[in-house]
């Protein structure tokens, strides 16, 4: 049977339940279905989000910004998208590490292998079958085009923007990698999941660097994700102490969210976090030369933010955590050839010398 033989034959529910335990048998932990089509408030917000200059030094998001704004700017042929999301919750706590001065914290997402080689295997696997099944055009989304991945997933049904802006969802809680499949398909949409945060204001009263407004707005400026991962410049330093020893990115706000408790832990071995990038030394990683770098976070998202970045996040983690053992290091990186390193480490022998305060 060809594949438009088959569209014909198949009523709309059958082939979203198809989809959906096809997706389901593949490894996503969710499925929901949205048109191809921004709505007004999208655009609308995206521009005041750039107008405000709260993309920093994100300048591919301006760039970007019509792409991103409308699915039918990206691809004008898509009619339906498919948004999937994939649980990697933790076993434990998130945040203890962020108790441990002498140890540096790695994002819950980041402690394992890069998400976005699995997810777009599984993507491409379901593309696959579904041009097999149905024809039509597809284009598969991980987090690497101008998509807007949570407007698109609460438009699906998978969960709400939460205050810290991120999807929430009622069986995963704050733990869901999006990934999305546009298709010339015409699907009938999921309704969106409505908005259950009620007064709750625990993702906003736990960053530690108030970048939430308690509007469901974020400034990724004072954001610890953007500063540590996306920034191109020297962390300000009147935020370096909220910090604390977070090296990349943070979980703080998710953490946060009551809807957790309902999220069972992630089983994908990608997942689960290597030993080595589970509760790692500052000592240790203070020592890194770049290839060390590169060996210890080999396939790991924390290459994204380079030797650089990381060895200045470490440094701001030994002066916020009072880690003196580590000051004769600090005066050595002063002298590193990169500028960035340079002001992480003059800024760490001033407050491990006493000249200044560090906290965690």
């Amino acid at each position: 049977m060809s594949g438009a033989d088959a569209k014909s034959l198949i009523r709309d529910d059958d082939v979203k339940a198809a989809i959906r335990r096809r997706a389901l048998d593949l490894g996503f932990s969710d499925v929901g279905f949205a048109r191809a089509q921004g709505l007004p408030e999208w655009k609308a917000d995206l521009d005041a989000y750039l107008a405000d200059g709260r993309h920093g030094t994100m300048g591919w998001m301006a760039e970007t910004a019509d792409r991103r704004a409308d699915p039918q700017v990206l691809w004008p042929d898509a009619k339906s998208v498919i948004v999937l999301g994939t649980n990697y919750a933790p076993s434990g706590d998130p945040l203890k590490l962020t108790h441990l001065p002498e140890r540096g914290n790695i994002s819950v997402y980041a402690r394992n292998r890069d998400y976005h080689d699995l997810l777009k295997r599984r993507l491409k696997a379901l593309g696959r079958w579904m041009a097999e099944t149905w024809g039509g055009e597809l284009k598969v989304f991980v987090d690497t085009a101008p998509v807007m991945e949570k407007p698109l997933a609460a438009q699906g049904g998978l969960g709400w923007r939460g205050r810290h802006t991120n999807i929430v969802s009622r069986r995963f809680g704050s733990w869901l990698f999006l990934a999305e499949v546009f298709t010339t398909l015409e699907i009938e949409p999921d309704a969106p999941e409505a908005d259950h945060c009620g007064s709750c204001r625990a993702c906003v009263e736990a960053c530690p660097t108030r970048a939430l407004d308690g509007e469901g707005r974020i400034d990724p400026r004072r954001c610890i994700s953007y500063l540590t991962i996306e920034s191109k410049s020297p962390i300000p330093e009147d935020l370096r102490p909220g910090l604390g020893n977070r090296l990349y990115g943070c979980d703080d706000c998710m953490a946060a969210c009551p809807w957790n408790k309902f999220a069972p832990p992630t089983t994908e071995p990608d997942f689960l976090p290597r030993v080595e990038l589970t509760a790692p030394r500052l000592a240790d990683l203070v020592q890194l030369d770049e290839a060390g770098f590169r060996e210890v976070f080999t396939a790991s998202p924390v290459k994204r933010a380079g030797y650089e970045r990381l060895m200045a996040g470490v440094l701001i983690a030994a002066a916020n955590g009072g880690q003196t053992d580590l000051l004769a290091e600090a005066e050595r990186r002063r002298d590193d050839p990169s500028p960035l390193i340079q002001d992480a480490a003059r800024w760490a022998v001033s407050v491990l010398g006493g000249q200044g305060p560090g906290e965690l």
